[in-house]
């Protein structure tokens, strides 16, 4: 399989195996609605927040939908575009080393990307999926490292997005219409995509002018391409008329027999006068309920630029045009890859949620079918996490509630004397661009202020009905472990207790630690246990965080009645004989906990 190298790459390979865990600590302040949502905003760099957030979902994630980077080199927004702001720069100079400083920009994308892709497959059950939207820029190198990460033979399909509805006129060689968005599985022979409803357009096909009891039909060639041995036969119409064979290069799609048994059922399809080729009668009672997704996804269906930009306009206040984001995504297009990769209990995850277009788009779909999936956002901006993704998610949880109107200047002319003896060609030029800009807006006004002739696009926020739900915005914390490698003091028990046992199992420990409980849970057979005094007053066995005869005696009995007990702690005083007659595995923190 080919794979793709670069500079820096060794440097990246494994990194995502050494960051630190940090804790994530909410904030009430900006959190929104219920104060245990499941719904997470986490403010930060991805690649820590995520290795944050494995402990608790790591083989949890059904969908994970990113919009990173697309690496066109634009500054002038605020995502940069190019990596070259100045977090990425100081991550590559300590990661990469002197080398850094020769990185084209490709090759800087590339290490910004590959380990957030690590460890992203990490978030995914086994019949999960990652969806990442990308433009030609990097799609060709986005696709080989998707490869090496999540295996070639796990690619599932390019789809391509038409995200504008007319051609930009002022491109210098073509009018960039549409991204890519590739669709990795986990493990392709587990993954299925769910079938999409079925459109009045598709279900308009069908009729019924034969008034066959089993309701709507469409006519299915009789005849394809693919060889069948028993497909040349030759037919004779109801009205006499004898087909020698199928068309040429053709084949009968069954046998003779089948083909009478079809037509005593009537699911031959003969023409009104009995005389035409024959067609198979395809029932729409009989067909699949939902069609199969295609890879072509055009913006009557999903939505485009524009699109996404009223969205946001509607939910979030800006100063100006030029505040808003260049290219948001719109939310039909996230709720069409929620509807084909996810079931209605769901956890999603977006790691470059930006304005927050995932996190509406889980709660439109909860909405629209009962469901209750959750959604985990992470937005390395503070003056984009808590000013706009934040507060879109609550106006859609809650509703606005209230009626706004936006202008945006589309043109412009000072109303000398010369211009105003040519009023007609004013009036004219002015027509022609409200014309071509009335589809993006609610209105297109014409009027005259301070010696100006000006155009205004109008966009009015109506009422928003609120989605429900609520969501807890985190910030990163401390590091699990200081830098002489201890336990950090101030660590609370419930984060060491879902540390030490996805440390211990592979897996998220399966509910909610008890503060004052150290059995964890039972993961295999094997019971899970802690002894550790958090900050918050979690009460000690007696005997504290060493494992002593009295500790031992005052543990919780294995849920099962039998199998190992793997405990943690400080230090313990028991004998090897002891431990092995008890089926005791002794793991001392925090030296069980250091990260290689």
């Amino acid at each position: 399989m080919p794979t793709l190298n670069w500079i820096g790459k060794e440097a990246v390979v494994d990194h995502h195996r050494h960051i630190p865990t940090r804790l994530l600590e909410c904030d009430p302040k900006l959190s929104f609605g219920d104060p245990d949502a499941e719904n997470l905003l986490v403010e930060g760099d991805n690649l820590e927040a995520l290795k944050a957030l494995l402990p608790r979902y790591r083989g949890q994630v059904k969908c994970i939908y990113i919009d990173p980077p697309y690496n066109t080199g634009n500054e002038n927004w605020v995502y940069n575009d190019n990596v070259n702001d100045p977090r990425i720069k100081k991550w590559l100079g300590q990661v990469v080393g002197k080398e850094a400083e020769d990185l084209c920009r490709h090759d800087k994308w590339l290490c910004m990307m590959y380990p957030r892709l690590a460890l992203l497959r990490e978030f995914l059950r086994e019949d999960g999926s990652i969806f990442v939207s990308i433009a030609d820029d990097e799609g060709h190198s986005l696709k080989l490292l998707l490869s090496e990460v999540f295996g070639a033979t796990n690619f599932v399909a390019s789809i391509i997005w038409q995200k504008v509805y007319s051609p930009k006129n002022t491109a210098q060689h073509f009018s960039e219409d549409h991204d890519y968005i590739l669709v990795f599985a986990k493990n392709k022979q587990l993954w299925r995509p769910k079938l999409l409803p079925r459109s009045e357009e598709q279900n308009a096909r069908y009729e019924n002018p034969d008034n066959d009891s089993r309701g709507l039909w469409k006519t299915s060639d009789l005849a394809a391409r693919n060889y069948y041995d028993k497909g040349t036969y030759s037919i004779t119409c109801p009205s006499g008329r004898f087909i020698e064979g199928p068309p040429r290069g053709n084949y009968w799609r069954v046998s003779p027999e089948k083909f009478r048994e079809m037509d005593a059922d009537n699911r031959i399809w003969w023409g009104v006068d009995k005389n035409s080729i024959p067609q198979i009668k395809r029932f729409l009672s009989e067909v699949k309920d939902g069609v199969v997704p295609q890879t072509l996804w055009f913006y009557r269906q999903v939505g485009h630029t524009q699109e996404a930009k009223q969205e946001l306009i509607r939910l979030v206040d800006f100063e100006g045009s030029d505040d808003v984001f260049v290219t948001p995504k719109p939310t039909r297009l996230i709720r069409r890859i929620l509807e084909i990769a996810t079931e209605k209990d769901s956890i999603v995850l977006d790691s470059f949620a930006g304005t927050g277009t995932t996190g509406q788009a889980v709660l439109e779909c909860n909405l629209r079918d009962g469901g209750n999936r959750q959604c985990i956002l992470v937005e390395i901006e503070p003056s984009v996490a808590q000013p706009i993704t934040a507060k879109r998610l609550a106006r859609a949880t809650s509703g606005k509630g209230w009626v706004h109107s936006e202008k945006h200047l589309l043109w412009e002319q000072k109303l000398t004397p010369t211009k105003l003896g040519r009023g007609d060609k004013l009036l004219n030029d002015a027509n022609q661009i409200a014309e071509a800009e009335k589809r993006k807006w609610d209105s297109v006004r014409l009027v005259v202020e301070d010696d100006h002739l000006r155009l205004y696009g109008e966009l009015r926020s109506e009422r928003v009905e609120g989605l429900g739900s609520g969501f807890r915005y985190c910030k990163l914390g401390r590091t699990l472990l200081d830098e002489s490698g201890d336990i950090n003091g101030e660590v609370p028990f419930i984060d060491l207790a879902r540390y030490v046992y996805l440390l211990e199992t592979g897996v998220p420990v399966p509910k909610r630690p008890k503060k004052d409980c150290p059995l964890l849970g039972v993961h295999q057979g094997r019971a899970i246990y802690l002894l550790y005094n958090g900050v918050l007053g979690d009460r000690r066995p007696a005997g504290g965080n060493v494992l002593t005869n009295s500790v031992l005696a005052g543990l919780p009995l294995h849920p099962e009645g039998k199998g190992s007990r793997v405990i943690f702690g400080e230090a313990t005083r028991l004998s090897e004989s002891t431990l092995a007659r008890e089926n005791i595995v002794f793991r001392q923190i925090p030296y069980s906990l250091r990260e290689s």
